[in-house]
C-alpha cells in the first residue's frame, strides 16, 4: 500500500496530478478540490494516497488532506459508491461540507456532484449517518461559507457546461476564479481562461 506522496509536481490536468519520487512518476486521480491547493509544477507536493485494486488495473488516488482520505474511504464503503463516485462528491463538496450534509440528511447537496442521483445520495446519507465525524458539522459560519462558495460554484459550471464546455473543463476554470463575486463575473472570469 501506497499512503503518501512527497516529490515534485511535474503534470496536473482537470482529474490528474502526477508526482515524481526519486525518478518515478505516480500518477494519482485527485478531487477538485486537491488540484486547486497544489502548487505551481515543478514544485514539491504531498498527498495522501489510496490505492484501489482490481482485477484489471491499480488506481491511485491523491488527496491534499487526510480528512478528504477518510472521507473518501468512507464514501467507497457504502454499496454503490465507487471510486469515481466518491472523487466527483469530494470535487463538489469539501470533507467538512460532505459531513454537514450527512449529518443533516441534505441529499440535495450531495446530489449536486456529477454522475450523483438522489437514491445514492439517500444510501450515502443513510449509511455515513452514524459513521461520519459530527464534530466536524458544529460550526455554522463555515457552513454558509463553504455552502453559498459550493452553490455560486455549481451554478457557474452549469452555465459553462450549458454553453457547450465539458464538466471537467467548465471546473477547472471555475476554480480558478473568485467565487465570491457575483455570479455573472464568476462566468465571465472562467471563460477567460477557456480562450
Amino acid at each position: 500500500m501506497i499512503y503518501s506522496l512527497n516529490g515534485k509536481l511535474t503534470y496536473t490536468d482537470a482529474t490528474t496530478a502526477v508526482i515524481d519520487c526519486a525518478g518515478v512518476g505516480y500518477g494519482c486521480r485527485v478531487t477538485y478540490n486537491t488540484l486547486r491547493e497544489l502548487p505551481e509544477i515543478g514544485s514539491n507536493a504531498f498527498l495522501y494516497t489510496y490505492m484501489n485494486v482490481r482485477e484489471d488495473a491499480v488506481d491511485l488516488f491523491g488527496f491534499f488532506t487526510k480528512d478528504e482520505l477518510e472521507s473518501f474511504k468512507l464514501l467507497i464503503t457504502v454499496n454503490g459508491v465507487g471510486p469515481k463516485a466518491a472523487i466527483s462528491i469530494l470535487s463538489e463538496l469539501s470533507a467538512n461540507a460532505l459531513a454537514v450534509a450527512v449529518s443533516q440528511g441534505d441529499t440535495k447537496t450531495i446530489t449536486r456532484a456529477n454522475g450523483v442521483g438522489p437514491k445514492m445520495a439517500q444510501r450515502i446519507v443513510l449509511e455515513l449517518k452514524d459513521k461520519i465525524g459530527d464534530d466536524l458539522s458544529n460550526e455554522p459560519e463555515n457552513l454558509s461559507a463553504e455552502t453559498g462558495e459550493t452553490g455560486s460554484k455549481s451554478e457557474a459550471v452549469s452555465a459553462l457546461v450549458a454553453l457547450g464546455y465539458s464538466q471537467a473543463e467548465a471546473k477547472n476554470a471555475v476554480s480558478k476564479c473568485d467565487i465570491s463575486k457575483p455570479i455573472d463575473n464568476v462566468i465571465k472570469d472562467a471563460l477567460k481562461y477557456l480562450f
